[in-house]
């Protein structure tokens, strides 16, 4: 039994990392069925929560060339854990795309969570890596800190004008460890 459930987990994470790791190449987007305005609305709100929640949040957000906010990423797993949620990219206030987040990791964990995070755009560097061909690869760039609340209190301009910021949010369930290594996030392309 134990080795059936772990073959079914390495199973599911070997079609996680492949999905994650297989562009399709060129500029296209990951075609998807996720109703844009129903997304929109979720992401809009999450970030209103964020802001009145972190006022550092606030503070990036006056600076940021885009605001990528995925309201609800779920992630579960034994040992092999998986990630994923659909987010909107914000440019000067307005839609400017929608993204998917799909992430796998090995390793001791257990759980089920759910949480949100976004993703402040500091510079066109970091929304040009946001937008190149394949998605982006978060975690691979040096340029990509993770900012607790803690931290959040004692940002200036002059430590926020580069690169990308991840916060996150509403966290809930059981699992520990938070982190972006491994997520891949893709543009998609919304049927109508």
């Amino acid at each position: 039994m134990k080795n059936t459930i772990t073959t079914l987990f390495v199973a599911a994470a070997a079609l996680l990392l492949n999905a994650c790791s297989s562009g399709p190449g060129g500029r296209q987007a990951l075609v998807s069925n996720v109703d844009a305005r129903a997304l929109e609305v979720q992401s809009r709100s999450a970030l209103t929560r964020l802001y009145q929640t972190n006022p550092g949040a606030k503070h990036l957000a006056s600076q940021a060339e885009g605001i990528l906010v995925f309201p609800s990423i779920k992630k579960g797993g034994l040992v092999v854990a998986g990630a994923w949620g659909d987010g909107t990219l914000y440019q000067k206030g307005k839609e400017a795309g929608y993204f998917r987040s799909l992430a796998a990791s090995y390793g001791l964990q257990a759980g089920l969570q759910e949480f949100g995070y976004a993703l402040f755009l500091m510079d066109d560097k970091a929304v040009r890596n946001l937008n190149r061909s394949g998605g982006w690869e978060v975690g691979s760039s040096p340029s990509l800190t993770v900012i607790d609340k803690g931290v959040a209190g004692s940002l200036s301009t002059t430590t926020v004008d580069r690169g990308t910021h991840a916060v996150f949010f509403d966290q809930k369930g059981l699992m520990a460890g938070l982190g972006l290594q491994g997520t891949k996030i893709t543009r998609l392309a919304i049927k109508p």
